[in-house]
């Protein structure tokens, strides 16, 4: 049994939750929410201390959801979740790299109000990683978005779902394709609505 540690809000825990729920290895995969660690067992095997991380029966571990769901595809057979047709597996690879990028801004905002005082706060840096994201959203809205299920387009669901749960959906005005996008990846893929966050 593959052991996941993670905590339920994580977008990038989602995203391993809504690929093992898609490829049918709920019966090999455990998620167990590690919110409270009081043995500290995430820095015992992520030495970057964070999560999803997955322990293997063997005792290794994996890091980070990149790695987390190529594993999962190899465990599916590959050509699964990322396509081994050499075009749409680096578009697919892009997509993710997008959304994972979109996804590490949008956290740094989070982190800067979380642990830094209000007057420690930099607003260079809010505008820097704000700027990103709506880049990125920008340049995905005029892109051809993803229709199968894979790496691409599940980062790229849980980036905008995440955005809705901690940035207020404020995206959704100006994008109507990536909305779109999202309400169709929702009905193709129940894990999504199954791994909403309610905080």
């Amino acid at each position: 049994m593959i052991r996941i540690r993670m905590v339920a809000a994580s977008p990038f825990a989602r995203k391993c939750r809504i690929a093992a729920a898609h490829l049918g290895l709920g019966d090999r995969v455990i998620f167990v929410d590690g919110e409270d660690d009081p043995a500290n067992e995430l820095r015992a095997t992520n030495p970057l201390n964070k999560i999803p991380v997955a322990l293997l029966d063997e005792g290794t571990t994996l890091f980070d959801s990149r790695v987390i769901l190529e594993y999962f595809d190899h465990l599916a057979g590959g050509d699964a979740i990322i396509p081994i047709d050499p075009a749409r597996r680096f578009r697919a690879l892009t997509w993710q790299a997008l959304a994972d990028g979109i996804l590490d801004a949008a956290i740094l905002i989070g982190y800067e109000a979380r642990y830094r005082a209000p007057h420690e706060r930099s607003t260079k840096w809010l505008a820097m990683q704000g700027d990103k994201i709506g880049r990125a959203l920008d340049v995905a809205e005029k892109r051809e978005l993803p229709e199968a299920i894979d790496v691409g387009s599940i980062a790229l669901a849980c980036a905008l779902g995440f955005l809705d749960l901690r940035h207020g959906g404020a995206w959704r005005e100006n994008h109507p394709r990536l909305v779109g996008f999202l309400d169709a990846f929702a009905r193709n893929a129940p894990a999504f609505e199954a791994t909403r966050a309610a905080r």
